[in-house]
């Protein structure tokens, strides 16, 4: 349960991060797989995007 509780956390604090700097990934969620295989590691699903989305990841990491 402590696995999903940090898988959960992580994808929220990463759509909070994601939305301070405009962008919005609507498929962005826990990877239901992986959070049920209690070998592996979870892993967020951060889905796809629009091109306007993926440029404007592209410039968020760039100013860093």
């Amino acid at each position: 349960m402590q696995r999903i509780k940090a898988v959960e956390s992580a994808t929220k604090e990463l759509r909070e991060a994601l939305a301070r700097e405009g962008i919005v990934l609507p498929s962005l969620r826990p990877d239901p797989v992986s959070c049920a295989n209690e070998y592996m590691l979870p892993l967020v699903e951060l889905g796809r995007c629009t091109i306007a989305v993926a440029q404007r990841l592209t410039e968020a990491l760039g100013d860093r």
